[in-house]
C-alpha cells in the first residue's frame, strides 16, 4: 500500500518532515536527548562528525566514535515530541521514500535516551545514574495505538488500586526496556529503575507554584508503590513513550537518567552540567567499547 502525501510527509529535498533527515543520515544507534544544546555536548566526544542538521527543536548530528557510527538527536520535551521522533526515525529506517511503501526487510534501531530526572526515593541521590528497566506512563500516547499486547497489565492494575487512581486522568501503562541493550549499559555505577513518565514538569510532577494540584500526594503515592520488590524510582517526561513506541515499531530502547533533583530530600544538583556530562561519557563508552 502506498502511503499518501498527507500521511508520510516529506520536504522538498526528500527528507522526513520534522527531523529534516534523509534515510542515509541516521546511524543504527541513535541517542535521544531532550535539550537541543545537549546534542553538541554528546557529539563533541565523537572522533568525527559527518552531518549536522536542524529544524525547529530537532537538532541531529551523525558521526563516528571508536569505529561505531552514532546519531544524536534532540527530541524536545514530552511524549508528544517522542511520537514525532520515533515515528520519523522508523520511517527513515523502514519506509522506502521513493515508492512510499514499507520495506520487506525491517531494520531494528538501538535507541538510547540520555536525559535528566528527579529521584522519588531518598536513597537515590543527586548526580547518580538510573537505567530504567521498567517505565510507567501517565500520558495517553500509547492508548492511541494498538498496544495492549506490550503493556504489563497486572502491574498497571496494581498501581491503579494502590493510587486510588483519578480516572479523569489517562489510565497508566507499564512497558519495559530492551533487555539486550540494557545489558550493555548496566554496571555497579547505575541504579536499575522503574521510571515514571508524565505530561508536564510542574503540576503533573507535583510541583506547586501558584496553581493547586488535583492530588497533592501524587509523588508520595508513586514512591510508596512496590510490585514484587520494584519501586518507582524517578520521574521525568519521555521514557515510557520511548519504550512503548520502540516496542511497537520493533526497535530496542533504553533510558539513561541523570538524577539532578531528589524530590523527597528537596535537593538539587550543585553542578548538573558536570553530572550530565559524566552520564554522556559513561553511555558513549558502554555503547562503543
Amino acid at each position: 500500500m502506498n502511503l499518501q502525501p498527507s500521511e508520510l510527509i516529506l520536504n522538498d529535498d526528500g527528507s522526513i518532515y520534522h527531523l529534516n533527515l534523509l534515510p542515509e543520515d541516521i546511524a543504527p544507534t541513535v541517542i535521544l536527548v531532550g535539550d537541543p544544546n545537549r546534542v553538541r555536548r554528546v557529539s563533541k566526544y565523537f572522533d568525527s562528525i559527518e552531518l549536522k542538521k536542524e529544524k525547529r527543536e530537532f537538532v541531529s548530528h551523525t558521526g563516528v566514535l571508536n569505529g561505531k557510527r552514532l546519531t544524536v538527536i534532540s527530541s524536545g520535551i514530552g511524549p508528544d515530541n517522542i511520537d514525532i521522533v520515533l515515528n520519523e526515525l522508523d520511517a527513515l529506517a523502514n519506509i522506502d521514500f521513493k515508492s512510499r511503501t514499507v520495506k520487506s526487510d525491517l531494520t531494528s534501531l538501538d535507541i538510547v535516551r540520555i536525559g535528566t530526572s528527579g529521584s522519588l526515593q531518598k536513597d537515590i541521590p543527586v548526580d547518580s545514574f538510573v537505567l530504567s528497566e521498567w517505565a510507567i506512563g501517565f500520558d495517553s500516547l500509547l492508548h492511541y495505538y494498538v498496544s495492549e499486547h506490550i503493556q504489563l497489565k497486572h502491574v498497571q492494575q496494581a498501581f491503579v488500586r494502590h493510587a486510588n487512581w483519578y480516572m479523569a486522568k489517562s489510565e497508566p501503562y507499564v512497558v519495559t526496556c530492551s533487555k539486550s541493550l540494557a545489558q550493555r549499559l548496566q554496571s555497579d555505577e547505575v541504579h536499575n529503575g522503574f521510571t515514571g513518565t508524565n505530561v508536564g514538569f510542574y503540576g503533573p510532577q507535583g510541583r506547586v507554584l501558584r496553581l493547586p494540584v488535583q492530588d497533592p500526594n501524587f509523588n508520595d503515592t508513586l514512591a510508596s508503590f512496590e510490585y514484587k520488590g520494584r519501586r518507582i524510582t524517578n520521574l521525568e517526561m519521555e521514557t515510557s513513550a520511548i519504550y512503548g513506541m520502540s516496542k511497537l515499531l520493533g526497535h530496542n530502547a533504553v533510558s539513561m537518567n541523570c538524577v539532578i533533583a531528589n524530590r523527597p530530600n528537596g535537593l538539587f544538583s550543585k553542578d548538573p552540567k558536570a553530572a550530565v556530562d559524566a552520564l554522556i561519557q559513561y553511555t558513549l563508552e558502554k555503547l562503543t567499547q
